[in-house]
């Protein structure tokens, strides 16, 4: 397992990876997959990406989700630009880098429109349900960063579909656009758990409280932290946002959430 993944836990199971290609009406997804290697069915785990997309440290999240006893895809959501990796990545995004990367990935991120990753998500679920890796059952969720949005849109958009859903550093998940994810609150049936970053632009805590609101006032199971200190990116040991205690922290809340309604 990677070693950015942070600590596997004492009780990690051996796990088996492979590639996927997966057909859309739009495309063909690649994605990762991975899953303990004896046994099973297990729970399916659909995990999305941050906005620097498939690679080895996210790969290894996914490792370390499996060995926690999940089959779990990994898919690169802006396949519609490219295959991953998008750009070449460093081996450490360190701050000088991280704008220019960021530009070069921007016009990916912002052809990723609400409607078409929701089709996209549809087709995910599809895949987890009749994948013989699988129960068949109601999937969990984490996203990261632009990841966040999505599996929370994912729970809105497929609520019979989505037991719980996460979101680590989530960006914009509760802005004064029509199509706001937030807005979806009241479809939302899973059981919810967000991790915020302090002092985060693109999730201020204005937006953290209309996300929390939203969320009550429609009755939605959740939990709602903010992690005093800890940078947008966090849970990204492959950059300089990275925080080792937050980051343990996410994966107690995590695994605690998809123990719970899995």
């Amino acid at each position: 397992m990677s070693s950015s993944s942070g600590s596997a836990p004492r009780s990690a199971l051996s796990v088996r990876t492979s590639s996927v290609d997966i057909p859309t009406p739009d495309g063909t997804v690649d994605a990762y997959v991975c899953h303990p290697a004896d046994g099973g069915p297990y729970p399916a785990v659909l995990l999305y990406m941050d906005a620097f997309g498939v690679r080895p440290h996210l790969k290894g999240m996914a490792e370390r989700l499996a060995a926690a006893g999940y089959a779990v895809l990994l898919p690169n959501v802006m396949y519609r630009s490219g295959r991953a990796p998008l750009v070449e990545l460093p081996a450490f995004i360190n701050p000088a880098e991280r704008p220019e990367i960021i530009e070069r990935i921007r016009p990916a991120m912002l052809g990723l429109t609400p409607d078409a990753a929701m089709r996209d998500a549809g087709v995910y679920l599809d895949w987890l349900e009749a994948s013989p890796l699988t129960n068949g059952g109601p999937v969990g969720i984490t996203g990261y960063c632009m990841g966040a949005g999505l599996a929370l849109r994912t729970a809105g958009t497929y609520p019979e579909r989505v037991a719980a859903a996460a979101g680590f550093h989530g960006a914009y998940l509760a802005t004064d656009a029509p199509d706001s994810p937030h807005l979806l609150a009241d479809r939302i049936t899973a059981e919810l758990y967000f991790g915020h970053a302090d002092n985060d632009s693109t999730n201020p805590v204005d937006q953290i409280d209309r996300l929390g609101k939203s969320l009550t006032a429609a009755g939605v199971r959740h939990r709602a932290e903010v992690y005093e200190g800890a940078h947008h990116g966090f849970t990204q040991a492959d950059t300089a946002m990275h925080s080792s205690e937050a980051t343990q922290r996410h994966w107690t809340a995590l695994l605690d959430l998809l123990a719970r309604t899995l």
